[in-house]
């Protein structure tokens, strides 16, 4: 096992990602700590797994983080605002986004760790001049959460660089699939278009619905994410996390609409202010050639597996009603 024995922390780790990565951690042998303030993640996602120090607190608390690092050999940080949250409040984004990973950044310098991973985002590419997006692209951050994303980055290989904190970066694109839950207002576009599906109801669109993205099976992502925590070539890179698909929102909705077996087309609503991003697809021949990694659930695999989940949830699929704003389409997601 890959990960036999190693003390492991992993900050947003009841979150959607987060869950499935320390399921995964767990099943590779790892003793994980799990820290998440619960503002989106749930206690339920890792109920399941045993042997698995859970506790609730913040990347905000610096004594906290410090006394975590301390005892632990690797850390994935996972904590994260999501891009609605963030552009509600610009101040707390940088608060968890940034200075979160400061924190963990400077608690590690001081005591020295094997390998900090670091979920990003491809929000930082904003629109991009060509495609396919490659790591070294310009970026250009369209809103408050990409720029904290950004800042954070710089953060990790500033502290990289200048101390010799061993950190790897990867990017996600657009990751759905098993605990991305519909009941979370600020999950992303799969998960809402299929509650709405299976209730009988048009997915909201905002904008023509030719916008494009590339979307990545949460399993995949999570095993990118060990990969460069494990690869010595990872260290003080960055690697994007992507199907190398793309994908218009019209034909997501189709797909969508066939597994849930919906006659029913969507409903095109006003763009909002986050939705700035045309088109995106990312280059993902850098993270092939250095980990080996490349994705094995292609869209049509994936969205089967996240209906599957979706049915098995039942009754617990869906607990609240939200508003067109809060079901509608959260293009840069992770």
């Amino acid at each position: 096992m890959r990960f036999k024995n190693k003390k492991v922390l992993v900050t947003g780790g009841a979150g959607f990602v987060g869950s499935n990565l320390v399921t995964a951690l767990v099943k590779d042998g790892a003793n994980v700590t799990v820290l998440d303030d619960l503002f989106t993640g749930k206690k339920e996602n890792i109920a399941v797994l045993k042997d698995i120090e859970f506790i609730e607190g913040t990347v905000t608390d610096y004594d906290l983080i410090e006394r975590l690092i301390r005892r632990s050999d690797m850390v994935f940080n996972l904590a994260v605002r999501n891009i609605i949250v963030s552009t509600l409040s610009p101040q707390l984004d940088f608060q968890v986004n940034t200075g979160g990973m400061f924190n963990i950044l400077q608690a590690a310098r001081n005591h020295g760790i094997e390998r900090i991973v670091y979920s990003s985002s491809a929000s930082v590419y904003g629109n991009p001049r060509y495609l396919p997006i490659n790591e070294d692209d310009r970026v250009s951050t369209l809103s408050p959460y990409a720029a904290s994303k950004m800042s954070a980055e710089n953060f990790c290989s500033a502290f990289y660089e200048s101390y010799g904190v061993e950190v790897s970066m990867v990017r996600y694109s657009n990751v759905y699939g098993i605990n991305q839950s519909p009941t979370n207002p600020y999950c992303g576009v799969v998960s809402k278009f299929f509650d709405r599906a299976m209730d009988g109801y048009a997915p909201y669109v905002h904008g023509d619905g030719e916008q494009t993205r590339d979307f990545t099976f949460v399993t995949d992502a999570v095993e990118a994410t060990l990969l460069a925590a494990l690869s010595p070539k990872a260290v003080g890179e960055v690697f994007n996390v992507a199907s190398g698909i793309e994908t218009s929102v019209n034909e997501l909705a189709t797909y969508i609409a066939e597994l849930a077996g919906s006659s029913i087309g969507p409903v095109y609503v006003d763009k909002r202010d986050i939705d700035n991003i045309r088109r995106r697809v990312l280059n993902i021949e850098k993270i092939r050639r250095v980990l080996r990694w490349s994705p094995s659930i292609n869209l049509r695999k994936g969205l089967k597996l996240t209906y599957e989940w979706l049915q098995s949830m039942n009754g617990h699929r869906k607990t609240e009603t939200y508003t067109v704003e809060e079901t509608a389409l959260s293009h840069h997601g992770q």
